[in-house]
């Protein structure tokens, strides 16, 4: 389905199609792809159909009242839905259907979507490959012998593939930019609060954001307008207005300032992805922007700092995960703790074992100064080069991901290296700002590469509108 979300009101307003075909369309799309592309856990056919037949007969009043009326969605398996199993891509929930919906996903809902299931992901978004998933690894429509990025993986090959034009994803360290990224599509991670998480089932509390993935900028936007705003169900969401972003891609972007860091293009950075890349900001150059050098000095310590307070928010964050209350039980234990032990054995994967037990050392008697206060002692200094370096541009450019995609299994045996590919995406979670990645080429072999534009707190509007104007050229 390359069809936008524009594109397909224009069809149901003009009668030329109804959100029933449209829906069964996609998911024949979707069980005909799903055995190559391992991108979906849950397909909600009946109740897809059942709500898209409902909307036939009013759909092109409802079109003019609601902004997402018939639009099939992917909705990240992290998110609660009620009625519909949230997986977490772990057996350890593999059969949990939970009793409410989270608030980004209830907000589509009431926009008109149909949300046509829930899609696969590195178990509990811990990973940046999609292959840490108990229901397999997801594979990128570009090469299927290659990962899709991660932790949002099958959600963006849903839209990547043509299954639905929008999609959620969460992104904790980079799990919406970099998988768009790898699959050529656009994602965006918002500001810090600006979505509600309620519903979204933890990682790590302080840096896990809702966002969305979608063919172009203007849907990407559309998307953000719904699911944003003041939750009174999450008391870290933000009671900060939410302007109007689709009427902010005006394309006008003369006299915007855009802050190049030098620590974004060196050692490590792929050649092809720098000159795309570099290519890209000379584009924003040609459209009236002004390119200036910044500096983002501590950029060396992000890697670092990321896993320290990543892990340790995770290591509390499953500890709910005892075979006690819901989810996977373990049999024949004969104590409680017993029973938590070879719960956990069984229903963790490797990753998510490792980042608990790396995050319980650095909570640790004795160690907690040395990692975990340090590390937010950094973090702070992070915030403070983005706080230093808006005061001399508006939007700042850099790689979305080092490399374009790389091969299934290439770096599962050296979770340092899957690691350090998080290097120009971790750290806008660690400052809260919001950041987009957009296409801007391929490598020589025909793999996408992508842009990534950060923007200050609270500033998607002006974020967006530089995406759209690139998206232009």
């Amino acid at each position: 389905m390359s069809l936008t979300i524009a594109e397909l009101h224009k069809l149901y307003a003009s009668g030329e199609a109804t959100p029933s075909r449209i829906c069964h369309d996609a998911l024949d799309r979707i069980e005909k792809d799903n055995e190559r592309l391992k991108a979906w856990i849950t397909i909600n056919r009946e109740s897809a159909l059942k709500l898209a037949s409902a909307m036939d007969a009013g759909i092109q009043n409802a079109v003019k009242q609601k902004p997402l009326a018939g639009i099939p969605v992917a909705i990240k398996d992290n998110m609660c839905t009620g009625g519909i199993r949230t997986t977490c891509g772990s057996r350890i929930l593999g059969n949990y259907v939970p009793p409410y919906t989270a608030t980004a996903v209830r907000k589509l809902e009431d926009a008109g979507a149909i949300i046509v299931g829930k899609t696969n992901l590195d178990e509990f978004a811990m990973g940046g490959s999609t292959e840490n998933s108990a229901f397999g690894p997801v594979r990128n429509p570009h090469d299927e012998e290659r990962v899709p990025g991660g932790s949002s993986g099958g959600s963006t090959v849903a839209v990547a593939a043509g299954h639905v034009p929008v999609a959620l994803g969460s992104d904790t360290g980079g799990s919406i930019r970099q998988p768009a990224s790898f699959c050529g599509v656009v994602g965006l991670k918002p500001t810090y609060g600006r979505v509600s998480r309620y519903g979204l089932v933890a990682f790590a509390s302080s840096l896990d954001q809702i966002g969305p993935l979608a063919t172009n900028v203007p849907d990407a936007a559309r998307m953000l307008q719904i699911i944003s705003g003041h939750d009174r169900y999450d008391s870290t969401s933000a009671n900060t207005p939410v302007p109007d972003y689709l009427g902010a891609l005006t394309g006008d972007i003369k006299g915007l300032r855009v802050g190049v860091p030098p620590e974004c293009f060196g050692e490590g950075l792929d050649r092809e992805v720098k000159e795309k890349v570099e290519a890209g900001i000379r584009k924003l150059a040609d459209r009236g922007a002004e390119i200036i050098a910044i500096s983002l000095p501590h950029t060396k310590y992000v890697i670092a700092v990321y896993y320290i307070i990543a892990t340790a928010e995770a290591s509390a964050n499953l500890a709910r995960y005892d075979g006690a209350r819901y989810g996977l039980r373990a049999e024949e234990a004969r104590t409680l703790s017993e029973m938590y032990r070879r719960t956990r054995d069984l229903g963790f994967g490797a990753e998510v074992k490792r980042r608990i037990m790396l995050g319980t050392f650095a909570l640790s008697s004795g160690y907690y100064d040395a990692y975990y206060e340090k590390a937010q002692r950094v973090r702070r200094m992070l915030v403070n080069d983005f706080d230093e370096a808006f005061k001399q541009c508006d939007v700042i450019a850099t790689p979305t991901a080092p490399t374009p995609a790389f091969k299934i299994g290439e770096k599962s045996n050296d979770p340092l290296a899957m690691y350090l590919g998080d290097i120009y995406t971790v750290t806008i979670n660690l400052a809260g700002v919001p950041a987009i990645s957009v296409p801007c080429g391929q490598s020589s072999a025909g793999l996408p590469i992508s842009m990534q534009l950060i923007g200050n707190h609270f500033d998607e509007a002006r974020l967006l509108n530089a995406a759209y104007a690139f998206e232009l050229t």
